[in-house]
C-alpha cells in the first residue's frame, strides 16, 4: 500500500499513481480525452466571457444611432466592466466553497439570461441595466474558468495549459471588436447579444457532459456577507470614477472626487471586517504569501501598460498615419501573436523546468519593458513594420508574464484557496486596467494641448478663430474625421493662399502633436513596465512539487 502523502490543504490523502497528477478535493483528476473535453470546455467559457467584456466597443457607434443617448455612451461598457470586476473575488470564494461546476452553471445561465433581452432593448437605460447583469454572469465565468484548471491539471502541468489559457483570452480580447464590427456591419449590433445564447447553450453542454464533480477543497464554509457588501461598495465608486473621469468628468470636478472619495472610505472598511472576519471573502492572510503578493503587484503593473497599449495603438495610426479602421485594428495582431507565442512558450518552460518563476517572470517582464519602450519611439514617421515588430515583442512578454504569475500562485496556496488567490490576480487585472486607462487618458489629451500649442505658429493662430485653436485641443476631431478636415481646409482656404498654407501647416502640426502626445502616453508605459522587472525579483518560490504547493 502505498503511504499517505499531504493535500495542499494540511489533510492526509491516499497517494495516486494517475498519469494526470495528485487528486483535487479526494478525487482522481480526469485524465485523457475527458480532460481535453473539460479543457475545451473551459477555453470555451474563457472566450465567450472576454468576448462579452470588449466585443461592444465597435459596435456602440451603430448602437447609439439605434437608441440614442449619446450622453449615455460609456454607460454600457462601463457597467459591464463594474459588475464583472464586483463579481469577481466573491465568485473566486464562493466556488471554492461550492465547487467550481455549479459556478459555471452560473454564471452561463446569468450571462444567457441577460443576453436573450439585451437584443431586444430600447433604450440605453435598458441596455446599461441588462449589461450589468451579464457581468455579473462574466465575472463569475472569467474567475472559475483560470482556477479550474488546478481541478484538472497537477502542478507539474499547469504551466502548459496556462499558457494556451492565456493565448484564449487574449485572442478574444482582441478578436472581440472584430467578430462585433462583422456582426454589426453585415446583420445589426442586436446579433451580438442573440449569439451569446445558442454560444452559451453550446458551452453550458460541454460543461456539464466533461466537467468533474470535484468535492470543494474549503474547509470553512461560512459566507463573509458583510465582506461581500462592503467589498461591492467599495470597488463600483472606484471603478465608476475611474470609468468617467477625463471623459464625462473631469477628475477635479465633484463627481469623479466624491467617487474616490467614497470607494477609499469603504475600502478601508473592506480591510477591516476582513482582518476580523472568520470566513473572509477575500483572505488578507492571501497575501501574506510572498509568491501571491508580489504577483498581485506585478498583474497591476503588466495591466496598466497593456490596456493602454491596447486603446492607443489604434488610435496612432488612424489619426497620425491615416489608417482605416479595419488596418489599425489589424495592428493589434501581432500583439495577439505574441501573447500566444509568449504564453505557450512560458507554459511549456514551465512544465519542462518545474517552476523557476521568478528566473520566468524577471525575463517575460524584460521582454516586455523592451515592447514599451520600442513604441514609446514612434512618431509620425513610422511604418506599420517596424510596429508590428515592436507590438510583437511586447505582446510576447505579456504571455509569458501572465502564465507564469497565474502558475506560480496556484502552485503557492493551499487546493482550498485556488479560486479565490486566482480571481485576486484577475480582479487585480480589472481595475489596474480601467486605472490605467484613465491615468493614460489624461496623460493623452494634457500632452496632447501642451505639444499643440508649441507647434503652432503665431501666423496659423491668427488665421484661426477665436477660441478654435482651444477647441481644436480638446478634440482633434479634424484628425480623425476626413470631413472635419476639408471644413477646416476650406474656411481657412477661403482666407485666401496664406490661409491655405496656414491649413497645411495646422494640419501637420495636430498630427505631430499628437503623435508626440501617443508617444508620451507609451513612455509612462514603458516607466510602469521597468518597474514591473523589479518587482519579478520579489517572487518567493521558485519551484512547484507535485504534492503540494511550492516552497523556497
Amino acid at each position: 500500500m502505498n503511504p499517505p502523502t499531504r493535500r495542499l490543504d494540511g489533510y492526509a490523502r491516499p497517494k495516486t499513481d494517475s498519469a494526470a497528477g495528485p487528486p483535487a478535493g479526494g478525487v482522481e483528476r480526469p485524465a485523457g480525452r475527458a480532460r481535453a473535453l473539460a479543457t475545451s470546455g473551459v477555453m470555451a467559457t474563457i472566450l465567450l466571457g472576454a468576448v462579452g467584456q470588449t466585443g461592444l466597443v465597435t459596435a456602440m457607434p451603430a448602437i447609439v444611432a439605434d437608441l440614442g443617448g449619446f450622453d449615455r455612451y460609456s454607460w454600457a461598457l462601463t457597467a459591464y466592466l463594474v459588475a464583472s470586476t464586483v463579481a469577481t473575488p466573491i465568485a473566486g470564494r464562493l466556488a471554492d466553497i461550492y465547487g467550481r461546476r455549479v459556478f459555471f452553471l452560473v454564471g452561463l445561465t446569468i450571462f444567457m439570461a441577460a443576453s436573450a433581452p439585451a437584443a431586444l432593448v430600447t433604450s440605453m437605460t435598458q441596455l446599461s441595466l441588462l449589461r450589468a447583469v451579464q457581468g455579473l454572469g462574466g465575472g463569475i465565468l472569467m474567475a472559475n474558468s483560470v482556477a479550474a484548471v488546478a481541478d484538472l491539471y497537477a502542478p507539474r502541468e499547469r504551466g502548459r495549459i496556462q499558457g494556451l489559457i492565456g493565448a484564449v483570452t487574449f485572442l478574444a480580447v482582441v478578436l472581440g471588436p472584430l467578430l462585433a464590427g462583422l456582426l454589426t456591419d453585415g446583420a445589426s449590433w442586436r446579433w451580438i447579444f442573440l449569439m451569446n445564447v445558442p454560444a452559451g447553450l453550446l458551452v453550458l453542454f460541454v460543461i456539464v457532459r466533461t466537467f468533474p464533480d470535484v468535492p470543494p477543497a474549503a474547509g470553512d464554509r461560512r459566507l463573509d456577507y458583510p465582506g461581500m457588501a462592503a467589498l461591492t461598495l467599495a470597488v463600483t465608486p472606484v471603478m465608476l470614477a475611474l470609468s468617467w473621469a477625463g471623459g464625462q468628468h473631469a477628475w477635479s470636478s465633484p463627481q469623479v472626487g466624491g467617487l474616490l472619495g467614497a470607494g477609499l472610505v469603504m475600502a478601508a472598511v473592506f480591510v477591516l471586517i476582513e482582518a476580523r472576519a472568520d470566513a473572509p471573502v477575500m483572505p488578507l492572510a492571501l497575501y501574506r504569501n510572498r509568491t501571491v503578493a508580489a504577483s498581485a503587484i506585478l498583474t497591476v503593473l503588466v495591466s496598466f501598460s497593456l490596456y493602454g497599449t491596447i486603446l492607443f495603438t489604434p488610435l496612432f495610426f488612424q489619426i497620425v498615419r491615416g489608417a482605416s479602421a479595419t488596418g489599425s485594428g489589424g495592428l493589434l495582431a501581432p500583439l495577439g501573436l505574441g501573447v500566444v507565442v509568449g504564453g505557450v512558450a512560458a507554459g511549456q518552460l514551465l512544465s519542462r523546468t518545474g517552476g523557476y518563476y521568478r528566473a520566468h517572470a524577471a525575463a517575460a517582464t524584460s521582454l516586455m519593458a523592451a515592447g514599451a519602450y520600442l513604441l514609446s519611439t514612434m512618431n509620425e514617421e513610422t511604418t506599420p513594420a517596424p510596429a508590428a515588430a515592436y507590438l510583437m515583442v511586447l505582446g510576447s512578454g505579456v504571455g509569458a508574464t501572465f502564465s507564469t504569475l497565474t502558475v506560480a500562485v496556484q502552485n503557492s496556496v493551499p487546493s482550498g484557496m485556488v479560486g479565490v488567490a486566482t480571481a485576486a490576480l484577475h480582479f487585480c487585472r480589472l481595475v489596474s486596467s480601467s486605472a490605467g486607462l484613465a491615468i493614460l487618458g489624461a496623460v493623452l489629451t494634457g500632452r496632447f494641448a501642451s505639444r499643440l500649442d508649441t507647434a503652432v505658429s503665431d501666423g496659423v493662430r491668427a488665421s484661426l478663430a477665436p477660441g478654435q485653436l482651444e477647441a481644436l485641443a480638446s478634440n482633434p476631431q479634424a484628425l480623425g474625421d476626413p470631413a472635419a478636415a476639408d471644413a477646416l481646409r476650406t474656411a481657412l482656404a477661403q482666407t485666401g493662399a496664406a490661409g491655405a498654407q496656414a491649413a497645411d501647416e495646422l494640419m501637420r502640426g495636430l498630427g505631430a502633436a499628437l503623435a508626440g502626445a501617443v508617444g508620451d502616453a507609451f513612455t509612462l508605459c514603458a516607466i510602469v513596465t521597468a518597474l514591473s522587472v523589479g518587482a519579478a525579483l520579489l517572487l518567493g518560490p521558485d519551484r512547484h512539487r507535485d504534492g503540494g504547493p511550492a516552497t523556497g
